[in-house]
């Protein structure tokens, strides 16, 4: 928005500039001797990371126990996930986790309570294909309620903000917000109430509503058997005086928290007409299977389950049993959590992080992310990974056509990749691509921060996301993407995708095919060559020694 605003009104000698800067950019680069020896660290690095990750996936661990699945949950692919998924099914063999980005399919541009903003829940590479709202014909007396309330609370801070009243407010109105400051430092939040259960409007036709439920399950390798209990759980983050909220939101829900997505999924699968519609496209839900919505507060490791939104009651005893395991698995993934964060010497020290306005690390977000994984969960359970990896369920061999590949390697490979180069180029090169210090930002009208009182807007990381005030929190490696299925299938799919196959011919993105004992077994070549990873090991450090 920035840039466009300069450019309408700049834009002839930007125009003639930019075609210069795109001439001289175009020129071969030659790199400088020490370019080349920081290039070829970073690469060492890398490969380092991958034979850490390669031993991991290799090592065999007892297969779990079989037991009837007594719950099984969704979680958003986010590396956070990797830590309460693996905690959750620590609690209990009945348990199984499903990793599927955290939009779960759902392309809805969606209007709050009392809202007229549709906000994009999907990733940026989508435009919505549906629309949704929060609340129906029976919330009106709330919804005006409600619209004036929020209109108050808009007028009241363009009053604080305008240009004259601003100079007199600090001393005409400071008194009054005693209270709230001293309930802020103390932590003590007021409740905030959830929107009523958002739904589809308008609701497409039966026909449609079945495909879509049947392409979301497929997807998400979710298609039988199932638990009596099916959690979606989306993901966000309860923090107080943070511009940079959005970040610890849910990247595939557009920056926003994930529960209207997993909201409006839970009510689409358990549509009683839907399921029918299922049955016929192999797709058997029994018909005592619920499915409950979920928000997975990545801050606190704290769960909300959405309960009562289920059109048919659920079962007391399996959402008691519910609210126990995800009880234990937050208490076990905050201990894990409070070992990488300042000053949490103890889970107990991690929830009140998020009510604290003066903490600048109330959780660490993708920091560490690393890698990305594709394949069925049974390769990565149990294993650890350290909340660094992006953990997408995926069984080529119910991916009939592989189509699905397609999808995970054009949308939730592209977005990991985003966000990746995001921590990368915030830590090597802060400066120039990332977000400065959150001690002197100033937010600048909603768009922004900058750092002090002038320069440009900084659109990157703060520091404190990435560095601990000792060390790196993050490690900058590009990210690497390991993927089981067979190598003829991912290739046909880089050739159909030239934009896609840049990423990884360039080097910004390293490739991997997984065996079928889930080992890292081929290194993808640029030019649409692999090569076994034993050859490419020793092939790379001939080079290197060359």
């Amino acid at each position: 928005m920035w840039e466009e605003a300069l450019f309408l009104q700049h834009g002839d000698d930007v125009a003639a500039r930019w075609a210069q800067a795109v001439e001289a950019h175009a020129a071969p680069l030659v790199p400088t001797e020490a370019q080349i020896a920081a290039a070829v660290l970073q690469d060492a690095c890398e490969r380092a990371g991958q034979r850490r990750l390669g031993a991991t996936l290799a090592d065999e661990t007892p297969p779990a126990a079989e037991v009837p699945l007594q719950l099984q949950a969704a979680f958003c692919i986010d590396v956070r996930s990797e830590v309460f998924r693996r905690s959750l099914e620590s609690v209990d063999p009945a348990v199984q986790t499903i990793g599927f980005a955290g939009f779960f399919g759902l392309t809805a541009a969606h209007h709050r309570f009392a809202s007229d903003l549709g906000e994009r829940r999907l990733p940026v590479l989508l435009n919505p294909g549906l629309a949704s709202q929060a609340g129906g014909p029976t919330d009106a007396a709330g919804d005006r309620s409600t619209r004036l309330q929020a209109r108050a609370a808009r007028g009241w801070g363009r009053f604080k903000l305008a240009a004259v009243s601003s100079f007199a407010f600090v001393e005409a109105a400071g008194p009054l917000y005693v209270a709230k400051l001293v309930r802020d430092a103390l932590g003590l939040l007021p409740a905030t109430a959830a929107d009523p259960a958002p739904r589809l409007v308008p609701l497409p036709d039966l026909p449609a509503r079945i495909a879509l439920a049947a392409g979301v399950l497929r997807a998400m390798s979710l298609t039988g058997p199932f638990a009596p209990l099916v959690l979606i759980v989306g993901h966000g983050a309860a923090v107080v005086n943070n511009p940079h909220a959005s970040a610890l939101h849910c990247g595939a829900c557009g920056g926003y928290s994930g529960e209207v997505n997993a909201r409006l999924l839970a009510g689409l699968l358990n549509d009683a007409e839907v399921r029918t519609g299922l049955a016929a496209e192999a797709i058997d839900i029994p018909s005592s299977t619920r499915f409950v919505a979920a928000l997975h507060d990545t801050t606190t490791d704290a769960v909300t389950l959405y309960a009562d939104d289920a059109p048919l009651p659920v079962a007391a005893d399996h959402l008691a049993q519910a609210r126990r395991w995800l009880a234990v698995a937050g208490t076990r993934a905050r201990g894990e959590r409070a070992l990488r964060l300042p000053r949490a010497r103890r889970g107990e020290d991690v929830a009140a992080r998020s009510r604290n306005w003066a903490e600048t690390r109330p959780e660490w977000a993708l920091a560490g992310c690393s890698a990305f994984i594709a394949a069925p969960r049974s390769r990565t359970a149990g294993k650890p990974l350290g909340g660094r990896v992006f953990l997408h369920d995926y069984d080529w061999a119910a991916d009939a056509g592989f189509g699905v590949l397609e999808l995970i390697l054009t949308a939730p490979v592209v977005v990991a990749s985003w966000i990746s180069l995001q921590y990368y180029g915030s830590t090597v090169a802060p400066a120039l691509f990332g977000g400065g210090n959150k001690l002197l930002h100033n937010v600048v009208g909603g768009i922004g921060v900058v750092e002090g009182n002038g320069g440009t807007l900084r659109a990157g990381l703060p520091w404190q996301s990435v560095h601990d005030g000792d060390t790196l929190a993050h490690e900058p490696l590009r990210l690497t993407v390991a993927v089981e299925a067979p190598r003829e299938a991912i290739t046909v799919v880089l050739a159909r995708h030239p934009e896609i196959r840049a990423l990884f011919d360039n080097g910004w993105l390293h490739l991997f095919a997984l065996d079928a004992a889930g080992r890292m077994a081929w290194r993808y070549r640029s030019g649409l060559a692999w090569e076994p990873v034993e050859s490419a090991i020793m092939q790379d450090v001939g080079r290197l020694v060359a």
